[in-house]
C-alpha cells in the first residue's frame, strides 16, 4: 500500500497552505460556472405527465408542492425489476433533510419507470421518506434522457433534473446524468443546479429569486424543525 510521506508538523503545514490556494481557485472557478448554469436558456414543458405516488395520480403541478423550484432524482427502475439500482439507493441515501430546500421554495422528488406496486415496498425496507413517483406508462423518461434505446433494447440511467414553475407554465432548466451526480446530495449542491440556485445576495444574476417574492437570502438557514411551512 501507497501511503503519504511523513512529515513534520511545520512541513505539512506549508503544504496544506500551498494547496489551499488551488482550492480556493477551485471554489472561485465553481462559483463561476454555477453563474453560468443559470444563464443557460430553458425550455417550456407542454407534455401534461401524469405519475403515480403515495397519494395515487400526480400531476407534474403535484411535484411541485406548490414552490416555485423542483428538483427530481431520476432513479434507475426499470418495471421488470424488483428492486431498484444499488448505486442509485446509495444516492438517495446521502440526501439531506428537505426542509433546507423547502425553505429556499424548492421540492425534491424521486421518479423512476417501475410501477408505484414495485417502488411502494422497496421504499420500505429502504426506510426512505422523499416523495416518489412512477413514471409508468408515460414518455418522461424518456423525455429526460434517462431511459435509453440501445441495440433495440431499453436501458436505464441515473440523473438529476432541474425545473421551475411561473404559474401553470413548467419550464426544464437543466438536467445532468451519470458522472454528473458526483458530488452532489447536498441542499448547497442541488440549489446550485437551479436556475435560482442559492438565492444569497452574492450570486450572479442579481435579483433572480426576488422576482418570486421573496428578497434573496431573506430565509436564515435554520434548524430543520424550525422553518414555518
Amino acid at each position: 500500500m501507497s501511503l503519504p510521506e511523513v512529515v513534520s508538523r511545520a512541513e505539512w503545514r506549508a503544504a496544506r497552505e500551498e494547496l489551499l490556494v488551488r482550492e480556493k481557485a477551485v471554489t472561485r472557478a465553481r462559483d463561476a460556472l454555477n453563474a453560468e448554469r443559470r444563464g443557460l436558456p430553458m425550455v417550456e414543458i407542454g407534455e401534461e405527465y401524469v405519475f403515480e405516488g403515495g397519494d395515487g395520480k400526480a400531476t407534474r403541478a403535484d411535484l411541485f408542492e406548490e414552490r416555485h423550484q423542483l428538483v427530481v432524482h431520476h432513479f434507475m427502475f426499470a418495471p421488470e425489476w424488483n428492486a431498484g439500482c444499488r448505486s442509485c439507493s446509495a444516492f438517495l441515501d446521502q440526501v439531506g433533510h428537505l426542509a433546507h430546500l423547502k425553505a429556499r421554495d424548492t421540492s425534491f422528488a424521486v421518479v423512476s419507470r417501475a410501477p408505484f406496486t414495485r417502488i411502494l415496498p422497496f421504499k420500505a425496507r429502504m426506510g426512505w421518506t422523499a416523495p416518489w413517483y412512477s413514471s409508468y406508462g408515460s414518455d418522461f423518461n424518456r423525455d429526460f434522457e434517462v431511459t435509453l434505446e440501445r441495440e433495440g433494447e431499453l436501458v436505464e440511467r441515473p440523473g438529476v433534473s432541474c425545473f421551475l414553475r411561473e404559474g401553470d407554465r413548467v419550464f426544464h432548466t437543466y438536467s445532468t446524468y451519470e458522472r454528473g451526480l458526483d458530488g452532489l446530495g447536498s441542499t448547497t449542491g442541488f440549489l446550485d443546479l437551479t436556475a435560482l440556485g442559492r438565492q444569497e445576495a452574492w450570486e450572479e444574476p442579481k435579483g433572480r429569486a426576488s422576482c418570486f417574492g421573496a428578497p434573496a437570502g431573506s430565509e436564515p438557514v435554520r434548524y430543520h424543525d424550525e422553518y414555518e411551512f
